[in-house]
C-alpha cells in the first residue's frame, strides 16, 4: 500500500511570484540568484533530475541548464497574504490563510505597552530588552550582557508575524522561558500574531553567545482541518519531522521526530522511511537554509547547504519503495542576495518522485495536498 513523504526545504524559493512587488520582492529568486552567484557551479544533480531547474525556469524565466527532468515537476504559487512559515505550510497542507496577519511596526518601541506589561508580569521582571525589529544572532550578541546583568528577557520581531523571546538557558532558565512563551502565546494569537518563538541561548560575555537547538514555536492552530487531520481521521499514521509539530500545533500528528540540526533530522527521516507503515504520511521540514543562511544573507553557506541536502536526498530517493510518493517543495523564499534579512515572496519548486515524469505546470500550494491525497486514495 502507498506511503507519502512531503519534504519542505524551508525558504528554497524559485522566484516569479506574481504579487512579489506588493511585498517589495519583485525580482527576488533564491535558487536563481544563488546559482548565478556561484557562476553556475551549484552541484544538485538529484534535485535537478527531478526537475529543479525546469521549475525555476517555469516560475521565473531563469535558465540554469537545459531541461534534464526525469521526475514530475512544477512550480507552486501561494495565495495566503503572507510570506511566513505557518501560511506556507498550512497552504501546502490544503488550508490557505484567509486573514491578514498582524505585523509589528518598524519602530522602537515595537510592542504595545500593555503587551510588554503582561510579559513582565508573567516573567516576574521589571522590563524587557530589545522591543524592536532585529535578527536573532546579532541581538543576543548586542544585548546578551545586559540580559545577564538585569535578568530581563530579550523581545524582538521581524517582517514576519512573530513575537520572539530570547533568554539564557542557564541564567534565565529554559523551562522559565518556555513557560513565558506558552503563557503569552494566547494573547498574541488573539491579535493575529502567528507565532511566539522561544529562542534560548548559552555562553558568556567573555566567550560569546550562541543559540541552542531548544527553540520552540508556539503557533496558532490552523483555521480548518488540514491534510494531516484528514489522514489521521482516516485511521492512518501521520509522522512529523522537525518543526512541523510546532507549525501545526500537533493537530493531526501521531508521532514527532526531532533532531539537533538538519543532518540529525535527515537521519530521522531516513529512519521513518524504513519504519513508516502503509498508508502513512510523513511531513518533514529542513530549516537551516532559512535560519542559518537565508536570514543572514550568506550566499556561500546557503549554496553548501543545498549541495548537502541534494546528496542526502539522493540517499532518500535510492531507498524509496515502489509505491512510495515523495514531494520536495518549499514554503516561501529567502533570497540571500536580497536586501534586508527577511523572507522573500516567491513561487516554490514542486518536485515529485514516484509519480512518473512530466510537468505539472504552474499550480497552487494547495495542489500539493491534492497530489498527496490522491496518492493515498483519499478525498480532500
Amino acid at each position: 500500500m502507498a506511503r507519502a513523504f512531503l519534504v519542505v526545504m524551508d525558504s528554497v524559493g524559485c522566484g516569479g511570484a506574481p504579487d512579489a512587488a506588493d511585498f517589495g520582492d519583485e525580482g527576488a529568486n533564491t535558487l536563481g540568484h544563488i546559482h548565478a552567484a556561484r557562476g553556475g557551479a551549484l552541484a544538485v544533480p538529484h534535485l535537478a533530475g527531478l526537475g529543479l531547474w525546469d521549475a525555476v525556469a517555469l516560475a521565473s524565466g531563469y535558465r540554469a541548464q537545459a531541461p534534464v527532468a526525469r521526475g514530475l515537476w512544477g512550480a507552486a504559487t501561494e495565495v495566503s497574504r503572507g510570506k511566513d512559515t505557518p501560511s506556507g505550510h498550512w497552504e501546502l497542507a490544503g488550508v490557505p490563510v484567509t486573514w491578514d496577519w498582524t505585523y509589528f511596526p518598524q519602530a522602537v518601541p515595537a510592542f504595545p505597552a500593555d503587551l510588554v506589561a503582561e510579559v513582565c508580569r508573567i516573567a516576574g521582571v521589571a522590563g524587557i530588552l530589545g522591543n524592536c525589529h532585529a535578527s536573532g544572532v546579532p541581538i543576543i550578541n548586542e544585548l546578551g550582557a545586559e540580559h545577564l546583568r538585569t535578568g530581563w528577557p530579550i523581545c524582538y520581531t521581524s517582517a514576519d508575524s512573530v513575537f520572539q523571546i530570547a533568554a539564557h538557558e542557564k541564567a534565565f532558565g529554559l523551562e522559565r522561558l518556555q513557560h513565558l512563551c506558552r503563557a503569552i502565546a494566547p494573547r498574541l494569537h488573539a491579535m493575529n500574531v502567528g507565532r511566539v518563538i522561544a529562542r534560548p541561548f548559552v555562553g558568556s560575555v567573555a566567550a560569546g553567545f550562541t543559540r541552542t537547538a531548544n527553540r520552540h514555536d508556539y503557533a496558532m492552530a490552523p483555521p480548518a482541518p488540514t491534510l494531516l487531520n484528514r489522514v489521521h481521521e482516516a485511521g492512518d499514521k501521520v509522522i512529523a519531522v522537525g518543526k512541523i509539530g510546532d507549525i501545526f500545533s500537533m493537530s493531526g500528528i501521531d508521532e514527532l521526530r526531532k533532531g539537533k540540526d538538519d543532518a540529525a533530522l535527515f537521519e530521522q527521516l531516513m529512519a521513518v522511511q524504513r519504519e513508516a507503515p502503509a498508508g502513512s504520511l510523513t511531513f518533514a521540514n529542513f530549516v537551516e537554509f532559512d535560519s542559518l543562511y537565508g536570514h543572514r544573507r550568506d550566499v556561500a553557506g546557503y549554496a553548501r547547504a543545498l549541495e548537502w541536502f541534494d546528496s542526502a536526498a539522493g540517499r532518500f530517493l535510492a531507498a524509496m519503495r515502489p509505491e512510495d510518493l515523495a514531494i520536495f517543495t518549499a514554503d516561501h523564499g529567502n533570497d540571500p542576495t536580497w536586501r534586508g534579512t527577511d523572507h522573500t515572496r516567491e513561487r516554490v519548486p514542486v518536485l515529485v518522485a514516484g509519480a512518473g515524469s512530466g510537468t505539472l505546470g504552474l499550480i497552487g500550494f494547495t495542489d500539493v495536498a491534492g497530489l498527496v491525497a490522491r496518492h493515498l486514495e483519499m478525498d480532500f
